[in-house]
C-alpha cells in the first residue's frame, strides 16, 4: 500500500509522525510539571500549617504571660497580651483544623488539644479574677500548684506531635518531588532522543520512496510530453481554422439583427396605424349612439304627436255628438215656434205678440242649425285633417324605427370592427414584441458568437502557450531526471 501513497501523503504522514513524538514529549512533561506544581503547593500547605501551629503555641503562651504578670502585679495593663491572645486562638485553631480537614490523624489530634485548650484558657481566666477578688497570695498558690504549668505541656506535646508529622509529610513529599523531576528529565531526553532517531529513520525511507516514485513520473512525464506537443500543434491549426469560421458566423448574425430591428419598427409602426383605427372605430360608435339617443326621442315626440291626435279626434267626436244634440234642439225648437206661431194667429190680437217672438225663436233656430251645420262640416274637415296626420305620423314613425335598426346595425358593425381593430392592435403588439425579443436573443447570439470567436483567438493563444509550456515542460522532466538519477547522463 505505501508504493501507491501520493507525495502529499507520505510528507504529510512524516510530518504527522514527527509531531506526534513531539506531542508525546509534551504530553509528559506537562504531566510531570503538574504534579511538580501540585507537589509545590502541597508542601507550601504543609509549611503553612505548620507556622500556625506554631503561632497557636504562641498565642497561648502570650495569654499565660499576660496571665502572670497580671498575678504578680495586679495592674490591668498586663492583661494586654492576654486579651489579644484569646481573640487569636480560636481564629488559629479554626485555620488549622481546616488546612488539615483531608488528615484525620490531625483532626484526632485536634480534637483533643481542643479540650485542652478550653481547660488551660478557663484556668486562666479563674486565676485572674481570683486575683481581682482574693489577691496575690492565694492566687500565688493556684499557680504554683502546676495545673497551668500540665495543661502547657499536654498542648506543647499535641503541637510536637502534630508538627512532626508535617515535617514526615514535608519530606515525603520532597522525595515524591525529586522522583517526579528525575523521570521527567529521563521522559524528555529518551522522548527526545527516539523522536529523533525514529524522525530520521523514517525520513531515509520517505527519501527513498519519494526518488523511485519521482524518477518513475518523470519517465511518464517525459513520454506524455511528446504526445502533448503533438495534440498542443493540432489543437493550434483547429483554434485558427474555428476563429475563421466563428468570425463568419458573426458577421451572418449581425446582419440577421439589422432585419429583426427593421421587422420590430415594422411591427411598432402597424401597432400605432391599429391604434389610431381603433381610437377612430370608438369615435364613431360613440357618434352612433347619440344618434341612436336623438332617434329615440324623435320617437317619443312622434309617439307624443300621434297621442295628443288621437286625443283630438275623440274630443271632435265628442264635439260632433253634442251638435247633433243642438241640431235637434234647434229643430225641435223650430217646430215648437211653428206651432207657437199657429197658435198666436189663432189667438188673435192677443197672441200676436207672442207670434212675433215665436217668428224671432223659429229665426233663432234656424240659425242655429245652420251654424250647427257649418260647425259638423269644420269638425269633419278636422277630422279628416287629424286622420291625415295621425297616418303620416304613424308612417314617420315606422320610417324611425328603420332608422333605428339602421343605426343599431352600423353601430354593432362599429363595434365588431372596434373589437377587430383591437384584435389587430393585440396581435401587431405580440407580433412587436416577439419582433423584440428575437431582436434580443439575436443580440445575445451575436455576444454570444463574439465570446466564441475571443474564446477561439484565446484558445489559438493558449494553444500557442500550451505548446510552449509542454517544451519547458519535455526540458524540465529532463533536468528532473538528471537530479534524481545522474547516472544517465552516462
Amino acid at each position: 500500500m505505501t508504493g501507491q501513497w501520493t507525495f502529499g501523503k507520505r510528507l504529510a504522514t512524516g510530518f504527522g509522525f514527527a509531531g506526534l513524538v513531539l506531542l508525546a514529549v509534551g504530553v509528559a512533561g506537562y504531566y510531570s510539571t503538574d504534579r511538580l506544581i501540585e507537589n509545590d503547593k502541597r508542601v507550601n500547605h504543609t509549611h503553612q500549617v505548620r507556622r500556625d501551629l506554631a503561632d497557636l503555641f504562641s498565642e497561648l503562651k502570650d495569654a499565660e504571660t499576660g496571665q502572670r504578670g497580671y498575678v504578680i502585679t495586679g495592674v490591668d495593663g498586663f492583661l494586654e497580651p492576654y486579651n489579644s491572645a484569646l481573640e487569636q486562638i480560636k481564629k488559629t485553631f479554626e485555620r488549622v483544623r481546616s488546612m488539615t480537614s483531608d488528615n484525620p490523624d490531625q483532626q484526632r489530634r485536634l480534637d483533643k488539644l481542643s479540650l485542652i485548650i478550653e481547660a488551660k484558657l478557663a484556668e486562666l481566666k479563674r486565676t485572674i479574677d481570683q486575683r481581682r477578688k482574693e489577691g496575690f497570695e492565694p492566687t500565688a498558690k493556684v499557680v504554683t500548684a502546676g495545673e497551668g504549668k500540665e495543661a502547657m505541656d499536654t498542648i506543647r506535646q499535641i503541637l510536637a506531635e502534630m508538627d512532626r508529622q508535617e515535617q514526615n509529610l514535608l519530606e515525603l513529599r520532597g522525595a515524591e518531588a525529586e522522583s517526579t523531576a528525575q523521570w521527567t528529565k529521563a521522559v524528555i531526553l529518551w522522548g527526545s532522543l527516539a523522536g529523533l532517531a525514529l524522525t530520521a529513520i523514517f525520513a531515509w525511507y520517505i527519501v527513498t520512496s519519494l526518488t523511485k516514485q519521482i524518477g518513475s513520473a518523470i519517465q511518464h512525464i517525459q513520454s506524455s510530453s511528446s504526445e502533448l506537443q503533438a495534440a498542443a500543434n493540432q489543437q493550434t491549426t483547429v483554434s485558427r481554422e474555428q476563429a475563421a469560421s466563428m468570425s463568419e458566423i458573426a458577421t451572418t448574425i449581425k446582419e440577421l439583427v439589422a432585419t429583426a430591428r427593421q421587422i420590430a419598427e415594422s411591427a411598432q409602426r402597424v401597432a400605432g396605424i391599429a391604434e389610431e383605427t381603433a381610437r377612430g372605430a370608438r369615435t364613431g360608435d360613440q357618434t352612433l349612439r347619440g344618434a341612436q339617443e336623438a332617434v329615440a326621442n324623435i320617437r317619443g315626440q312622434v309617439d307624443l304627436i300621434v297621442s295628443h291626435m288621437l286625443d283630438l279626434g275623440r274630443k271632435s267626436q265628442q264635439i260632433g255628438g253634442i251638435l247633433e244634440v243642438i241640431n235637434e234642439l234647434a229643430e225641435q225648437t223650430n217646430i215648437l215656434a211653428i206651432n207657437a206661431s199657429i197658435e198666436a194667429a189663432g189667438a188673435g190680437e192677443s197672441g200676436r205678440r207672442f207670434g212675433v217672438v215665436a217668428d224671432e225663436i223659429r229665426k233663432l233656430a234656424d240659425r242655429v242649425g245652420g251654424s250647427t251645420k257649418d260647425i259638423k262640416s269644420l269638425i269633419e274637415e278636422i277630422r279628416g285633417a287629424v286622420h291625415t296626420t295621425v297616418m303620416a305620423t304613424e308612417s314617420g314613425s315606422k320610417a324611425v324605427d328603420v332608422g333605428t335598426r339602421q343605426t343599431r346595425d352600423v353601430s354593432a358593425a362599429f363595434q365588431q370592427i372596434a373589437r377587430l381593430v383591437e384584435t389587430t392592435t393585440e396581435a401587431a403588439r405580440e407580433i412587436e414584441l416577439s419582433t423584440k425579443q428575437q431582436t434580443t436573443a439575436v443580440e445575445q447570439v451575436n455576444e454570444a458568437i463574439a465570446s466564441m470567436a475571443q474564446a477561439s483567438k484565446e484558445s489559438e493563444v493558449s494553444s500557442m502557450q500550451t505548446l510552449q509550456t509542454v517544451t519547458e515542460l519535455t526540458g524540465l522532466s529532463r533536468n528532473l531526471s538528471r537530479l534524481i538519477q545522474p547516472q544517465t547522463n552516462a
